[in-house]
């Protein structure tokens, strides 16, 4: 199961939050196929949004294929996101955990890291466009050459 929490002050609408957390529980193996979402009920209570936000992102993700409402039943996932290492065992995991402890003992707050390593990706990902062409759920900010 998946703890939703909700950052009122990024300035990202709540159901953007719902929707990316659950995409990223999607790439870590968190959330597999068959896993039931909280109801929208159990979503209000924890993060006090309106049943309409959290009802939105769960339609935005039935929508993308991620996610098949069954009434009077609940939500589950559909598909997955997983890649190969990601895993919590993988080498790159443990490169990833390192990066952010050595972030962290830097006194880097949160959104530092994260601006750090979407610098870095986005720098990557310009340098080697042509070998990145497919875009996948979940990719929404990453722009191809047929966007451009």
């Amino acid at each position: 199961m998946i703890d939703y929490r909700v950052d009122r002050g990024s300035g990202v609408p709540a159901y953007v939050q719902i929707v990316e957390q659950t995409e990223r529980a999607l790439r870590m193996g968190t959330l597999q196929v068959g896993d039931k979402l909280p109801t929208a009920r159990e979503v209000v209570a924890a993060t006090a949004i309106n049943p309409n936000t959290v009802l939105r992102a769960y339609r935005d993700m039935e929508q993308a294929g991620l996610v098949e409402l069954r009434r009077g039943l609940g939500t589950f996932v559909t598909r997955s996101l997983a890649r190969p290492g990601a895993e919590d065992d993988s080498p790159l995991r443990r490169d990833a955990t390192d990066l952010v402890a050595r972030a962290r003992a830097a006194g880097l707050e949160r959104a530092d890291v994260l601006a750090l390593v979407t610098a870095v990706l986005d720098a990557y990902d310009n340098e080697h466009e042509h070998e990145h062409e497919s875009r996948t759920p979940g990719d929404r900010g990453r722009k191809t050459k047929e966007d451009v």
